[in-house]
């Protein structure tokens, strides 16, 4: 019977009935996992080599756990949980997003090749894909998200992977999956898309012709701001290649951490149509506010990308950037006379998070001009509080400038 996401959330991946009749999955805490004997040995070997053989053919099979670098029952269930809800083949975890996105990269990516990488993504992604990957002799181009000719002047021979990420951080642009991925195709190119805004309550990718979703499942993911993960979806063959690399690269996360997510997981629905209430009530009321210079929404129609989010999208999400008519100092007032959301550098918890994320990315200036960020924009990642006492919060902080 076909499930709708909400049911998925809650149960997807979970077998019937879970060990010693657990209501909920329980935390495998252990590092290695032991045989019976030598014949248990024997007959486990051959069956990771048949799964070998069928993961090469686009399929997959069961297999007993081994050693924590490579698996956990905990960690199955959630990644078939993330699997279900991505509508992918497979998914696996990592330590982190940051571990999920370089060790994807370094799974497709070999010396010789070039890769098309949209400037808008998170800094630490650009980081990597700019400073860190030539030094393995792959060279990157940095592409302007929504320009449809730099994409296709960027693409070379050579070019083996397109990166993007939709919405972006922190100006939240949408890309137009349907063209990447067409222009992709025609060239034999993989694409990998960072979904981290979005969630799979939002787009998701894969539906589009995507080839790789990643996620930070630290974020909205998990949702509670109490755990550090990262996901890699898509098809078996793909996601087999990045598991692979990651069983040597070693980026792989706890059994806690698993446990935690699968908990966040569960109310995921509920809390992503919460925070796409309130930040589009939040951008609504600061749109036509005489002391916000600018507002980056893409669930309003100024948005340059409206179009591309209202085809693509089921929500827009629960971050809303904006700039303060003012300088630097103007908007550090601002931030520091908000009483609600706490001031920090991630997002996508039930607790609202800002930041004025210019002074997150350098104390040099014209490191920040380069960086794309203004002194006055503030990055408000809406939580699950009422929208009411959001909004009256923000417009006191808004008279204090």
């Amino acid at each position: 019977m076909s499930r709708r996401i909400s049911t998925l959330a809650v149960h997807a991946g979970e077998t019937r009935p879970k060990p010693f009749g657990a209501l909920t999955t329980p935390i495998v805490q252990t590092s290695t996992y032991t045989f019976e004997d030598t014949a248990a040995v024997l007959a486990f070997m051959e069956q990771k080599a048949a799964r070998e053989v069928a993961r090469e053919q686009g399929g997959d099979l069961p297999l007993r756990d081994e050693y924590g670098r490579y698996s956990n029952p905990t960690q199955k269930v959630v990644e078939a949980k993330l699997a279900a809800l991505e509508g992918a083949e497979g998914a696996i975890l990592f330590a982190s997003g940051m571990a999920a996105i370089t060790t994807t990269l370094m799974t497709l990516l070999s010396a010789g090749d070039h890769a098309v990488v949209v400037q808008d993504v998170y800094r630490r992604t650009r980081e990597f894909a700019a400073d860190f990957l030539p030094r393995f002799g792959v060279k990157t181009t940095l592409i302007p998200i929504g320009d449809r000719q730099a994409l296709e002047r960027a693409i070379r021979p050579n070019t083996r992977v397109i990166f993007g990420e939709s919405p972006t951080n922190p100006h939240l642009r949408i890309m137009d999956l349907e063209h990447m991925v067409g222009l992709a195709r025609q060239r034999e190119i993989l694409t990998v898309m960072d979904s981290t805004f979005a969630t799979p309550i939002n787009l998701r990718p894969l539906s589009f012709g995507v080839d790789l979703v990643v996620h930070s499942a630290t974020k909205y993911l998990g949702g509670h701001n109490d755990l550090l993960a990262g996901a890699v979806l898509g098809s078996h063959r793909l996601v087999t290649a990045v598991e692979a690399t990651r069983g040597l690269l070693g980026g792989v996360g706890s059994p806690h951490d698993a446990y935690l997510l699968l908990r966040g997981l569960k109310t995921l629905a509920l809390r992503i149509q919460r925070q796409n209430d309130n930040a589009l009530r939040l951008a609504r009321f600061l749109a036509p506010h005489p002391k916000v210079a600018r507002v980056y929404y893409p669930g309003l129609p100024s948005h340059p990308d409206y179009e591309i989010a209202r085809r693509q999208m089921k929500g827009y999400g629960g971050v809303v950037s904006f700039e303060i008519s003012g300088d630097k100092e103007d908007t550090s007032r601002f931030v520091d006379h908000l009483q609600i959301p706490y001031i920090g550098p991630t997002l996508g918890g039930v607790e609202s998070i800002v930041q004025q994320q210019a002074l997150f990315v350098s104390l040099d200036p014209e490191e920040r001009r380069a960086s794309g960020v203004s002194d006055s924009l503030v990055r408000y990642a809406v939580g699950v509080e009422d929208a009411d006492d959001l909004i009256a919060d923000v417009a006191q902080a808004l008279d204090a400038v």
